[in-house]
């Protein structure tokens, strides 16, 4: 490597899928401070890569036990929009094939926007099933968004087109259901099918908010979702709620005039 440029080492080094530690060693010890760098830059990259390789590997836990005890259809179930003051509570359901391959599928809150829309659809093209549950405001505040919540699960389900033989939920014990289920703490970080699921439920329910921005103009909904935030109550103080608006949520109920 002492009779190549920095520049034809960083081209070789981009081009390698595997550089050995003794090669990588006699880099660390080259006389240039850029060759150093660039192996050391080499190293890091890889432990990144490793460790998202084991990430993805423990992402399948739940899936290989269950597989192991003769489950076969299995389906991840999360929610999003629990916590908004406007806006339906969506759930996504998702089968997908054990040991299927998706990069970069994590929870959605630990993705950007646009890595949410592009494992939407790369999800939908591997998955065995998808299902998607809505449950709109009316019914949240007739019984609460914890039994809204529940029903966009059920539903979501019900969406998968096919039955489940188990399923995985993220922290909840779903009630009404027959299907075994396995409620895991944090499930969108430790499951695949419970990560696939948040990213259904998270893209779809932006994407009807972002519909709903272009209805009521004034409330910005396609930026903050519906969430609580300093825009959000300015727009409620000053037009008071619109129709999708829970009404059954303290900050609103203020506006509302119910409290």
């Amino acid at each position: 490597m002492k009779n190549h440029s920095i520049e034809q080492i960083r081209t070789w080094l981009e081009s390698q899928s595997d550089v050995t530690d003794r090669t990588l060693l006699a880099l660390k010890k080259d006389s240039r401070s850029g060759v150093r760098a660039l192996a050391e830059s080499y190293i890091k990259k890889r432990a990144r890569q490793q460790a998202e390789a084991e990430r993805m590997k423990q992402l399948w836990k739940f899936e290989r036990t269950l597989t192991d005890q003769g489950f076969r259809m299995i389906a991840g179930i999360d929610e999003a929009g629990r916590g908004p003051l406007a806006g339906p509570v969506v759930a996504g359901a998702c089968i997908l094939p054990v040991g299927v391959e998706i990069p970069g599928l994590n929870d959605s809150k630990q993705l950007t926007a646009e890595q949410r829309e592009t494992l939407f659809h790369v999800i939908r093209d591997k998955a065995i099933a998808c299902g998607v549950g809505i449950v709109d405001v009316d019914y949240i505040d007739t019984y609460n968004i914890l039994q809204a919540t529940y029903e966009a699960m059920r539903r979501a389900i019900d969406g998968l087109g096919v039955e489940p033989d188990h399923l995985l939920n993220d922290a909840v014990t779903i009630p009404k259901v027959t299907i075994p289920q396995l409620p895991i703490v944090k499930g969108d970080a430790k499951s695949h099918s419970i990560a696939a699921a948040s990213i259904l439920a998270k893209v779809t329910r932006d994407q009807l908010m972002k519909e709903y921005g272009r209805i009521y103009p004034e409330y910005g909904f396609e930026k903050h979702m519906g969430y609580y935030t300093p825009e959000h109550i300015h727009a409620l103080q000053k037009y008071g709620p619109c129709p999708i608006h829970r009404r059954s949520f303290a900050p609103v109920a203020v506006f509302s005039g119910l409290v």
